[in-house]
């Protein structure tokens, strides 16, 4: 295969500077010396294979997206999101979506290989109203999920990947990013939320990015706020599909004793019950005409004790230890349904263990330390 020197460099150069990178940065992450890096980039040197190798490690790239045109990364992805939104992405949050983007694709190939791709589900809008597409769309999934109107889901994260949705939970240093979709160009629908939120906020976000894996999944990328743009009827359409799909307007009105007589403490246990912030359940209360303005702004006005929330992946019999390890892991992406995929491929022959720590973002001494957290056996077995 003949290589095009120029357009590896051109590749190269772009890739840095995507990532917000100086040279000396690429040296410090690299170990390859600036002149090299620079002779590369601008196509008078030949890199070696292993530089090759090295730098794509380090971009979490495949290296055939560099020597090949035929090979497909997300960089025209990341290019567009960072087009539009460059100012809000550090060069740690920019690292961060390369990693998470390298997840959805490691996560995509290991349920191939393992036969365990999910159903695709569809909704097709009519009609101009964004708010009404946003319920029958949120209707609609849970019906395809099998949840009646009075049921409530409780880990929305695995029920989002069951419908093919790549969905990872990553911590950025920018707390005014919710989350974010991605359509990948291998992996497909893949939508990430910022860990740094509090828990029930990210569940929130989740159903958010779920609308836009829904609706729009033509747009190749798109960044979602904590406070949204009230004239973007996306966003809007977004928020009101996460609102009935986690509290469905018929669910509320069945809530004894009416919530129009609620006391605060009645707030705070049905926005627990939930799993929804007291400000999401205002909102939703008196958009389902069940209480009046007033009484919305004194829920939205509430806060659930940190200590009280749950986190599906973060259960009550864990150890404090457990819970420190298990939370550190979320921040990185690393859900207990990737970690588990990523032993069962191990398993199954499909990785290698030296691939299996790359997957999972880790050195194999660490991997073995993981094993034993999550009860799977590196040798014997395997």
């Amino acid at each position: 295969m003949s290589i095009d020197l120029k357009a590896l460099g051109s590749k190269l150069s772009a890739y840095r500077q995507q990532m917000g990178e100086s040279i000396a940065d690429l040296v410090t992450a690299t170990g390859i010396d600036s002149v090299r890096l620079l002779g590369i980039e601008t196509g008078v040197l030949w890199p070696t294979g292993d530089e090759i190798l090295i730098i794509a490690d380090h971009y979490r790239c495949d290296y055939k997206f560099f020597i090949s045109d035929d090979h497909i990364a997300p960089f025209e992805q990341t290019k567009t999101l960072y087009r539009a939104h460059a100012s809000d992405f550090s060069q740690a949050d920019r690292q961060a979506v390369q990693d998470f983007l390298y997840l959805c694709e490691t996560e995509s190939f290991l349920m191939q290989e393992l036969g365990r791709v999910g159903s695709i589900f569809s909704f097709q809008a009519t009609g101009s109203n964004f708010k009404r597409h946003g319920e029958e769309a949120a209707a609609a999934l849970r019906s395809t999920l099998g949840y009646s109107d009075r049921e409530v889901p409780r880990d929305i994260y695995a029920e989002f990947r069951k419908v093919g949705v790549h969905m990872f939970r990553r911590k950025l240093g920018n707390s005014n990013i919710s989350g974010l979709f991605i359509m990948h160009p291998i992996a497909g629908k893949s939508a990430l939320v910022n860990h740094s939120e509090d828990i029930y906020r990210q569940r929130f976000s989740a159903a958010h990015e779920m609308a836009h894996a829904i609706f729009d999944a033509d747009e190749i990328a798109s960044v979602s706020y904590e406070r949204i743009n009230g004239t973007d009827l996306r966003e809007v359409r977004a928020n009101r599909f996460a609102s009935c799909f986690l509290m469905p307007p018929a669910f509320l009105s069945s809530i004894v004793p009416p919530p129009a007589s609620w006391s605060d403490a009645d707030a705070l246990h049905w926005a627990n019950e939930l799993r929804v912030s007291c400000q999401a359940l205002g909102v939703a209360l008196e958009a389902a005409n069940l209480i009046d303005t007033q009484t919305s702004r004194r829920i939205q006005g509430l806060r659930v004790p940190r200590e009280s929330k749950v986190d599906p992946e973060l259960p009550a019999s864990l150890s404090d230890a457990q819970r420190r390890r298990k939370s550190h892991l979320l921040e990185l992406g690393l859900s207990d349904y990737y970690v588990g995929l990523c032993f069962d491929a191990l398993h199954a022959g499909v990785i290698s263990i030296g691939r299996a720590s790359e997957a999972l973002l880790c050195s194999q001494s660490e991997l073995a330390e993981l094993a034993k957290m999550y009860g799977r056996a590196l040798h014997g077995d395997y």
